[in-house]
C-alpha cells in the first residue's frame, strides 16, 4: 500500500498541506518515496507538564510540533528518523493513560493517546514503518537511546544527593545521561555525548564518574526503561520544548 501511494497525487497533496501548516520555519517534507501514513494529536510528557502536540507519521520519519491553530498552523517542527526509533508501552497511571515511549539515540520521551485503540494503532503503524525501513536497509535496530527526562514535578529534592531542595533560586537541572532531576552542585560537570550534542553537555556527578572510568553501560539509568513496567532534536543541549527547557547555556 505504501509503495502504491508513494507517487500518488493525493499523497503529494497531503504532504504539501503539512508543509504549509509549518510555514517557512519548517523543513521541506516532500521527497520521492515518502508517504504520509497518519496524523493526530498526542499528549507529550514535557519537562513542566504534559502538553498536546501534533504528530505526523510518515513511512520514514516522525514529525511533530506545537499546535498554534489546529489543522492550520504548527510551529517548532521536530523530525525524527524512524530507523533510529524504538518504542515501548507504558502502563497506565492516574490521568496518564494509553502511553508509550518513543526512544532514539538523540532524545527519548513519553506520549499518550486519547484511547487504547488509538495507542494500539499508533504503535502498530510505527513498528511496521521501522520494520520495513530496517528490512530495506539491512540495518539492525538501534540499541542505544537517550534517557527519558524525569518531569520536574516528580522531584522536590535532588535525585542524586537527596538533600538539596528545589526553590526558585535553587533550580532544577537534568542530567543528559540518566535523565534525573539534579541540583547545580551535583551537575557541574560536562561530558561529550556524541549522539546528543556536538559539544559537552551537563551530566550528574554519578554519571560523570562512571563515564570517566569507562563504565558507560552502568551509567545508563533504569529510569527510562522503568516506564515500560511501571508508570510515566535537533542535536543540542536542551530538550525539544523551548518553553520548558533550561537555557542553552545551562
Amino acid at each position: 500500500m505504501v509503495d502504491r501511494l508513494a507517487n500518488s497525487e493525493a499523497n503529494t497533496r497531503r504532504i504539501s498541506i503539512v508543509e504549509n501548516c509549518f510555514g517557512a520555519a519548517g523543513q521541506p517534507l516532500t521527497i520521492p518515496g515518502r508517504v504520509l501514513i497518519g496524523e493526530g494529536v498526542l499528549t507529550k510528557l514535557c519537562r513542566k507538564k504534559p502538553k498536546a502536540r501534533q504528530f505526523f507519521l510518515f513511512n520514514d520519519i516522525l514529525v511533530y510540533g506545537n499546535i498554534v491553530i489546529q489543522k492550520k498552523k504548527y510551529n517548532k517542527q521536530h523530525i525524527i528518523p524512524l530507523e533510529n526509533v524504538t518504542i515501548d508501552s507504558i502502563q497506565d497511571e492516574g490521568d496518564l493513560r494509553n502511553g508509550w515511549l518513543i526512544k532514539t539515540p538523540t532524545k527519548s520521551f513519553a506520549v499518550y493517546a486519547a484511547t487504547a485503540t488509538e495507542k494500539s494503532e499508533w504503535m502498530n503503524h510505527i513498528n511496521k514503518c521501522v520494520s520495513d525501513l530496517l528490512s530495506k536497509s539491512g540495518k539492525t535496530p538501534s540499541n542505544e537511546h537517550a534517557a527519558v527526562w524525569v518531569p520536574d514535578s516528580e522531584a522536590t529534592v535532588c535525585m542524586r544527593c537527596q538533600k538539596a531542595k528545589f526553590t526558585p533560586v535553587n533550580r532544577r537541572h537534568h542530567c543528559r545521561k540518566c535523565g534525573f532531576v539534579v541540583c547545580g552542585p551535583c551537575s557541574e560537570k560536562r561530558f561529550l555525548l556524541p549522539s546528543q550534542s556536538s559539544k559537552p553537555v551537563r551530566i550528574c556527578d554519578f554519571c560523570y564518574d562512571l563515564l570517566s572510568t569507562g563504565e558507560m553501560t552502568a551509567c545508563q539509568s533504569t529510569r527510562s526503561d522503568s516506564y515500560s513496567q511501571s508508570p510515566k532534536s535537533s542535536l543540542n543541549d536542551v530538550s525539544d520544548d523551548d518553553e520548558d527547557d533550561e537555557d542553552s547555556s545551562d
